[in-house]
């Protein structure tokens, strides 16, 4: 006879909740904003609660499975825990210990998918979230606009669409919907030459996603599609290159980028007038050098963790004070790590991803398998956007970051010697 206990804990170790939970994760994560609207924000906090108990009952019945160096990257967790620890110097100390709870919460989420998904199961339910996401947004934006004539306004929805936009979607703002739809167009075509989805629905994907990036009308669209293409055109010259050629071509790429970079800072002004992006750019100066005083006053470790602003508490209402504005974010993920958790936060948060970009890219360039490029490619698009948006700090983009992260650490990482070691076996070659 089953008892309960054996019952649930065969069910939480079972392939189908593993595929049903990462699904419920997907779809709960990148539609935040939309049940949000729908609901309220205390909905949205069970669900992420739910989520996380949940996966924290899988990874007990799957704990001979895992080993605990390999359970999350050492800079994920320095990284968590330097944010825990600037609740002791926020200027609100309970406002603070909640957006470390979501910020635990969403990695926490990151790490149960990636340890009970692979990469391409992974990319295929992401794909799926995406598709569903997309769709959805679009009838909104038909409804709103073009059917109904009406903005929807609790969903940040405008009707913009007959005009050709502005459009936001279900995702608040046209800046994240572009960003969603970058990440899906990466997610989509990564489907197709994977050969999990076939012609059929990837050109629809690819099309729709496509459409509604351009729709939005968001000026690092075009930014973030320009550095996609070119990291995938560098990582398909790096992987067709013969072995003995590709560390000096790799470093003849790093030179590239890094020359790419200085003139793109050089001639920043004329990318910005080509872009027509000005008065966005104009809006993200004068907020920087209003913050960068603030900055100043606690240059080591910033001001606590908060996630997004909170108008009510300092320093931010003093920003968009001084700005006139209702800013809820610093609009630039760096800046907003060094404001609200100092060097030595935004030092951890750059090697978590730089350490993962590298190791991902290093990956993707020896495995034969198409799948593997698509975690330097998302986080290519979250290192671009976040100069622009502070969208990789919280939720989708967050949750992104953690779960790029462990895929990294998992392929690539001085763990495997140890588990080497341990085990008196060697690691597996890259294939």
């Amino acid at each position: 006879m089953t008892t309960p206990r054996r019952w649930l804990a065969r069910t939480l170790a079972s392939v189908e909740m593993a595929r049903a939970y990462t699904t419920c994760a997907l779809l709960a994560v990148f539609g935040s904003f939309a049940i949000g609207a729908f609901t309220s924000s205390t909905t949205m906090n069970t669900i992420i609660a739910v989520l996380c108990v949940i996966g924290v009952g899988i990874l007990w019945v799957r704990r001979e499975e895992l080993t605990l160096l390999r359970i999350a990257p050492s800079t994920l967790l320095a990284f968590l825990a330097w944010t825990l620890a600037s609740t002791a110097w926020s200027t609100a100390t309970s406002a603070s210990l909640r957006a470390w709870a979501a910020l635990a919460g969403y990695a926490l989420i990151a790490v149960v998918v990636g340890h009970i998904r692979d990469t391409l199961q992974t990319v295929r339910a992401l794909g799926d979230a995406l598709r569903i996401l997309l769709a959805l947004s679009l009838i909104a934006e038909i409804m709103s606009g073009i059917l109904l004539d009406l903005p929807f306004r609790f969903l940040g929805i405008q009707g913009d669409l007959a005009h050709g936009g502005p459009i936001q979607g279900l995702f608040g703002t046209r800046n994240m919907l572009g960003l969603i739809a970058v990440i899906a167009v990466i997610t989509f075509v990564v489907e197709w030459r994977s050969q999990s989805l076939s012609a059929g629905v990837a050109i629809p994907s690819v099309t729709l996603a496509g459409f509604l990036a351009l729709f939005s009308a968001s000026p690092t669209v075009l930014v973030l599609a320009a550095a996609v293409g070119a990291a995938s055109v560098a990582l398909v010259m790096v992987r067709q290159a013969p072995p003995a050629r590709r560390r000096p071509l790799q470093w003849s790429l790093s030179a590239v980028v890094l020359v790419v970079l200085i003139a793109a800072a050089l001639f920043r002004n004329r990318i910005i007038a080509l872009l027509d992006a000005g008065s966005d750019f104009n809006t993200r100066i004068e907020l920087w050098k209003t913050l960068l005083p603030y900055v100043q006053q606690r240059p080591a470790q910033g001001w606590g963790w908060f996630g997004l602003w909170n108008d009510d508490l300092y320093p931010f209402n003093s920003i968009n004070y001084f700005t006139n504005d209702h800013h809820g974010s610093a609009l630039n993920a760096f800046l907003d790590a060094l404001l609200q958790v100092g060097a030595g936060g935004l030092l951890l948060l750059c090697l978590l991803g730089g350490i993962a970009l590298v190791r991902s890219w290093l990956v993707a360039s020896v495995r034969r398998s198409v799948v593997y490029a698509w975690t330097p490619l998302v986080l290519v698009a979250l290192a671009v956007d976040s100069l622009f948006e502070s969208f990789t700090l919280v939720e989708a983009g967050w949750f992104l970051l953690v779960l790029c992260a462990l895929r990294a650490g998992q392929s690539r990482s001085w763990r495997e010697n140890i588990d080497a070691a341990q085990t008196s076996s060697t690691p597996l070659p890259d294939r």
